[in-house]
């Protein structure tokens, strides 16, 4: 066995600076050196096993495992899903019930920002609450460039939008690891959740429309756009407070759509917007039972991610369920019971879970399977053809989110990932103010709010106890700070490149996204702070 050393130079400060040292040469070589995400990521994951195996110590074998378990995780269940997503929109198309859909969002109105606020604010997170991982990005960017949107906008657009809808996502699972982890009743995370992130989650829709057209914009759409941000973020808040974080994307959402669709009928801006300038496609009017069959491949996509996620079909595959049988735990050598975590009597048990039925990916193949089944246009052949166009396309975002998670996972099971939490930590009273950054930090190497809650919630809940500061509330900063990275966290920018056809060009994307993302997350962190003060 081999036992984590958290400060291996005797300078915690300077062990932190070299275990970031991997991170600061991916971004630097995409932002800087403008390199392909793949080669900057190649170049990181080389720096991330120098710093792991020194001055870490962690043995070879470690190392090649927990890049193993990394390679393992993005295979399973990360790339079944995105590609199982991609698929089933990519035979939309192919049925001609995407074209419908289109001119259905542009019967609505046709003005750019608002089919923004409903197609990435609105639509992307009843998507997000109802799948995640990427999904809604993937989705929503490739409907923007189909209205017409230029592909880097049309994913930076989708990227911002999910931050109002990230810290809830697949049926709020990131909130319920962050309680579960952090040890803070579940009640109360989700109260903070709304005091921490609701005033952030109101101001999306008026940065969205901010971003295409400027303050001109904002004050020709005020009413649509005021409309839907009290209603989403109100909604969303009552549900937090009251019934906890499970359906606090998927109803905020149907309920912004709706009045996306009521107050398009009573009113509209007297200047349409159209990006570029281009013209104003003409109005095709669509018969209801029409567009209610084209939207269908995504309402059965919703129910069966519902069922997935309800607590009694979990039940079943549980250890004691009667599937159990169908779920396995796969043992990762150089990991699985050979890394000790420093300050831990136990090596880890971290095993690969392939879980071939209860996967979400599964419950998207089904949609796909029973959407194909109602759509006459599609052959066999096509639907065969359309998965290997999907795998084709995504093969370089799955390659890059695949060498991501080899950098997280070395830095974590090397301990490097704990050396710069513990190094934010030391900074005492006003760790508040930092402790959002563990969890932009968290997102940023993982890619998921989940897996930072996972990573960083105890840590919080330990040093806030250590300084005398609410621990739900540094949970809670935690969860906001990863919603904010997921703007620029690399898988997420390498779906969105791969859904609007801009692979190899993931640097574009993160220029243009990263200042949002480090505006929102300094908002946090002082917002944080002050709370902090008064809690």
């Amino acid at each position: 066995m081999w036992t984590q050393t958290l400060d291996p130079t005797g300078q915690l400060w300077l062990s932190a600076l070299i275990a970031v040292l991997p991170i600061a040469v991916f971004l630097i070589g995409l932002l800087v050196f403008k390199l392909s995400g793949l080669v900057a990521a190649a170049i990181a994951v080389i720096v991330e096993i120098v710093v792991a195996v020194w001055p870490f110590g962690m043995p070879i074998g470690s190392v090649a495992g927990a890049g193993l378990f990394g390679v393992l995780t993005a295979i399973w269940p990360i790339a079944y899903i995105i590609v199982m997503a991609v698929w089933l929109y990519r035979i939309t198309v192919a049925s001609g019930r995407f074209d419908v859909i289109r001119d259905s969002i542009s019967g609505i109105s046709p003005d750019q920002r608002i089919q923004v606020l409903l197609i990435t604010f609105c639509f992307g997170a009843f998507l997000e609450g109802a799948a995640g991982f990427g999904v809604p990005i993937a989705i929503c960017a490739a409907l923007l460039v189909q209205l017409g949107f230029g592909p880097i906008k049309a994913a930076m657009l989708s990227l911002v939008a999910n931050v109002a809808a990230g810290a809830y996502g697949a049926i709020g699972i990131p909130v319920i690891v962050g309680a579960q982890v952090g040890e803070v009743p579940l009640a109360d995370l989700s109260a903070d959740m709304v005091l921490v992130l609701q005033l952030l989650t109101f101001s999306v829709p008026f940065i969205l429309v901010m971003i295409l057209d400027g303050l001109r914009g904002l004050r020709e759409t005020l009413p649509i756009t005021a409309a839907v941000a009290v209603a989403y973020a109100g909604t969303q808040a009552v549900i937090l407070l009251f019934l906890g974080p499970e359906l606090a994307d998927i109803v905020p959402g149907l309920v912004g759509m709706v009045v996306v669709f009521g107050v398009s009928r009573i009113w509209q801006p007297q200047r349409v917007y159209r990006e570029g300038g281009s013209e104003i496609p003409d109005r095709v009017r669509q018969d209801f039972g029409d567009v209610v069959v084209a939207w269908s491949p995504f309402y059965i996509l919703t129910g069966l991610i519902f069922v997935w996620s309800i607590p009694w079909f979990k039940a079943l595959f549980a250890a004691e369920g009667p599937l159990a049988w169908l779920t396995f735990a796969v043992p990762i050598p150089g990991i699985t019971g050979v890394v000790v975590p420093a300050g831990s009597d136990a090596a880890v048990a971290t095993t690969w879970a392939f879980t071939p039925v209860n996967a979400t990916g599964t419950a998207i193949l089904i949609a796909v399977i029973v959407s194909f089944l109602t759509m006459p246009r599609v052959s066999v052949d096509e639907l065969g053809r359309q998965l290997v166009g999907t795998v084709r396309a995504l093969g370089t975002p799955i390659i890059l989110i695949a060498l991501i998670l080899v950098i997280a996972n070395i830095a974590n099971f090397s301990g490097g990932s704990a050396t710069i939490g513990n190094a934010l930590a030391a900074v005492g009273l006003v760790f508040p103010l930092f402790a959002p950054i563990i969890g932009w930090f968290g997102v940023f190497v993982t890619g998921s709010v989940v897996n930072n809650n996972t990573l960083f919630a105890h840590l919080q809940t330990v040093t806030a106890q250590r300084i005398g500061v609410d621990p739900t509330l540094l949970v809670a900063a935690n969860t906001a700070g990863g919603t904010v990275a997921k703007v620029v966290s690399p898988q997420s920018i390498a779906i969105a490149a791969g859904a609007v056809g801009l692979t190899g060009r993931e640097s574009e994307i993160l220029r243009a996204s990263i200042k949002y993302s480090l505006g929102m997350l300094a908002y946090v962190c002082v917002w944080v702070f002050l709370l902090s003060l008064v809690r």
